[in-house]
């Protein structure tokens, strides 16, 4: 008994499946980023400078030293979040090909963009207008945002390692795959 023979999809089912995986897969993006910049609002131990009696304000050295912990822990955020994009576009975008990458990278990009605006809007503000308001003692921390642009470079670059490495390292679908080794007769 033969099977039945398989029915190719039409080309419009096809580009519907691959718009709706696309759509799919940047709302994974922007929901991840609103959910990194939770976190990285919620990790990040901002500086503080005490308002001087005579108007001026000052840190500590170690407050000076935190003033990258906001970069730092989003560079950190960025490679979870990166290569969870990455895996996941490797997963279920596969069939898009060499595009791939350049969607998993945009995609990085947009969740990195969300996860900025969010920890941005959730941290206390605009630094200068919370310091001209202060009174003398008050501790008012720094804004939180990015102050080392490049590590904006950082997400894209996570996000496409794992399609890189599936692409490169893993099984070829064109290939075909022997049921059993052969071994040489001797």
């Amino acid at each position: 008994m033969s099977s039945p023979p398989e029915t190719v999809p039409p080309r419009r089912t096809l580009v519907l499946r691959t718009l709706l995986g696309l759509g799919g897969f940047l709302a994974l993006a922007v929901a991840a980023g609103f959910a990194a910049g939770v976190v990285w609002w919620a990790v990040v131990d901002l500086p503080t400078y005490r308002v001087n009696s005579d108007g001026g304000a000052a840190t500590t050295e170690r407050g000076l030293s935190e003033f990258i912990s906001g970069d730092a822990w989003f560079v950190v955020i960025g490679l979870v979040v990166g290569v969870g994009l990455g895996l996941a576009g490797w997963r279920w975008l596969r069939p898009l090909g060499w595009s791939l990458v350049l969607v998993v990278g945009c995609a990085a990009v947009v969740a990195e963009l969300v996860c900025w605006l969010v920890g941005y809007r959730l941290g206390p503000g605009e630094f200068a207008p919370r310091l001209a308001a202060a009174k003398p003692g008050d501790l008012v921390s720094i804004e939180l945002t990015l102050r080392a642009r490049a590590s904006l470079l950082t997400w894209p670059f996570f996000a496409v390692i794992p399609v890189l490495l599936g692409s490169s390292l893993g099984r070829d679908d064109e290939e075909p795959r022997p049921i059993f080794p052969r071994r040489a007769k001797s």
